[in-house]
C-alpha cells in the first residue's frame, strides 16, 4: 500500500467519526450524508485491512486498531489547520515565539499590539511572560526580552529602553512623604534583586534603612501591591504610566537610579531569521518615538 493512496476524504470521515462516536453527528460536521460518512469509513478499513469501529446499537467503538489511528490523525489534522490558518492575504505568516518580562509586556508592549499587527502582519506573535529568568533554549524561545544590564552569557543583547527606577505609591502614601529621608518610616517593596532600595538610597543622599518589606519576583505584582496601598514600590516609572495618568499611583520624588534598562536577547548560536530581525527594528523604532 503506497501513502500517496491514502483517502484524505475517507480519513477525515474517519476522525469526525472517532471523535463523535457517531456516524451520523459526523455527518452533521462534514457537511455530507450518514451514507457517504459511513462508506468511506468502509473504503479505508478495506484498503488498510482492519476494523476500525465495532458497530454498536446505538453509535459506534473503536477498535484497537482505531484507537491507535484516531489521536495521529486527530494531531495532523490540527497541524494541517493550524499552518492553513497562519496564511493571510495570501502570505504565509512566520510565527516568533518570544518571551517577555511581564512588567515589560503589560506596561510597554500590549499597549503596542494594535500597532505591531498593522506593521508586521506577516508574523504570528506568540507571547511568553516570564519573571525575567528565562532559558531560551529549554523553552523554545525565538527571542526574549529581559530587564538588566545586558550582559548575559552565550546571548546577542540590543537595548530597547533605559528603565530607570523610581519610588511610585499610593496616593495616601504620598500625601505623607515630604523628603526622601520619610521613606525610611514606610513600609518598601521589594524586588528579588537586593541592591536596588540602597543604590537609590544612596542616589538621594540618605543613609539605606534596614529592608523589611515583602519581596516579589515580578514589578508589575509589586507595583500593583504599591497601588493597594500595601506599601511603596521601586520600579521603572515609564511601565506604568496608565497607573500615574489616572492618579492610582503617584511619584512622590523625581530622583532615580538607573540599574539596568530592557533588552532584546537571543542565542549566539541562533541565526536571526526575518522575522527576528523584523520584530527587533519594529522595537528600536518604536522605541525611539
Amino acid at each position: 500500500m503506497e501513502r500517496a493512496q491514502l483517502p484524505l476524504n475517507a480519513l477525515r470521515a474517519f476522525e469526525a467519526s472517532a471523535r463523535h462516536l457517531n456516524f451520523t453527528r459526523a455527518a452533521i460536521e462534514l457537511c455530507v450524508s450518514q451514507g457517504a460518512v459511513s462508506h468511506q469509513v468502509a473504503q479505508l478499513e478495506t484498503k488498510l485491512g482492519v476494523r476500525l469501529f465495532r458497530r454498536l446499537p446505538r453509535g459506534l467503538a473503536l477498535t484497537s486498531e482505531g484507537q491507535a489511528l484516531a489521536p495521529m490523525l486527530a494531531e495532523s489534522f490540527d497541524r494541517m489547520g493550524a499552518t492553513l490558518d497562519r496564511y493571510a492575504g495570501g502570505r504565509l505568516q512566520e510565527v516568533l515565539t518570544v518571551g517577555v518580562v511581564g512588567t515589560f509586556a503589560t506596561g510597554w508592549l500590549l499597549p503596542r499590539m494594535e500597532d505591531f499587527r498593522h506593521a508586521l502582519p506577516d508574523i504570528e506573535l506568540r507571547l511568553m511572560t516570564n519573571n525575567n529568568r528565562v532559558d531560551l533554549a529549554g523553552e523554545g524561545l525565538d527571542i526574549a526580552i529581559r530587564y538588566g544590564d545586558g550582559a548575559w552569557h552565550g546571548t546577542h543583547a540590543d537595548p530597547i529602553v533605559d528603565a530607570p527606577l523610581t519610588p511610585l505609591c499610593a496616593p495616601a502614601f504620598a500625601a505623607r512623604l515630604s523628603e526622601p529621608a520619610d521613606l525610611t518610616r514606610e513600609i518598601l517593596l521589594r524586588s528579588y534583586r537586593a541592591d536596588e532600595w540602597p543604590r537609590w538610597f544612596e542616589a538621594a543622599g540618605v543613609a539605606s534603612p534596614q529592608l523589611r518589606g515583602p519581596v516579589f519576583d515580578s514589578s508589575a505584582v509589586m507595583v500593583a501591591a504599591a497601588e493597594a496601598g500595601a506599601g511603596v514600590a521601586l520600579a521603572p516609572a515609564s511601565m506604568f504610566s496608565r497607573e500615574m495618568t489616572t492618579e492610582r499611583l503617584v511619584r512622590p520624588f523625581a530622583i532615580e537610579v538607573a540599574l539596568g534598562g530592557y533588552w532584546l536577547t537571543r542565542l549566539r548560536s541562533r541565526v536571526e531569521t526575518d522575522a527576528m530581525r523584523a520584530f527587533r527594528a519594529w522595537l528600536e523604532t518604536d522605541a525611539s518615538e
